[in-house]
């Protein structure tokens, strides 16, 4: 294994840790602080959660667990509804993590666990904010089929806020303002340093 690809594994771990670290701290009288109703709101995109939701869903281990697992469940669920044609795979969505290489510098790209999507991340000017852009890898096992169907597709951060959401264009990409004041590196840390690709139910 290359010297870059051994730094790169090793990125990853260390993120991933980070972010099991997260979830499995003790924080003294820690309860459930949002209902189960506001997180799945959150997660089907009909309602982002609020800066004070946001703000007590990353103090409180007991429930980013509870929103891991509803999270998962909903994940399982759209893979088991999605109809899948003959010799044709089945996409329910994708997930990776922010590597602590990229949290120490500009975010320039995240890509998937499965290596299917790419973020990309180009600031305007300085201190105009940010570009992102989805891109679906041609090499996906699926991507001749979202490409046909023109599935609509969104990402959303480590608390479930929607960072994009559109139907990707005859490139496989779609490309919107980056929504949020805080720099996207930071951004992710704040939030359990995961995210996620998701198709949108018609």
């Amino acid at each position: 294994m290359k010297e870059n690809e051994l730094k790169s594994a090793q990125d990853e771990q260390d993120a991933r840790l980070r972010a099991r670290a997260l979830l499995a701290r003790a924080v003294p009288g820690d309860r459930l602080m949002l209902a189960d109703a506001t997180l799945l709101a959150a997660l089907d995109g009909s309602r982002a959660l609020t800066p004070n939701e946001r703000q007590a869903l990353s103090a409180s281990p007991l429930t980013l667990r509870r929103f891991r697992h509803l999270s998962l469940q909903r994940h399982a669920a759209v893979q088991s509804q999605v109809p899948q044609a003959a010799n044709d795979p089945v996409w329910g969505g994708s997930s990776g993590m922010l590597r602590a290489a990229a949290s120490a510098a500009m975010l320039e790209s995240l890509v998937t666990d499965d290596s299917c999507w790419t973020l990309h991340f180009l600031q305007i000017g300085e201190g105009e904010g940010w570009q992102v852009i989805l891109s679906l890898s041609a090499e996906a096992p699926f991507a001749a089929r979202l490409l046909r169907e023109r599935v609509m597709v969104r990402v959303i951060d480590g608390g479930g806020a929607i960072v994009l959401q559109g139907r990707l264009d005859a490139d496989g990409e779609y490309e919107c303002s980056w929504p949020f004041a805080t720099a996207p590196a930071h951004h992710f840390q704040l939030y359990g340093a995961g995210f996620a690709v998701e198709p949108v139910a018609p």
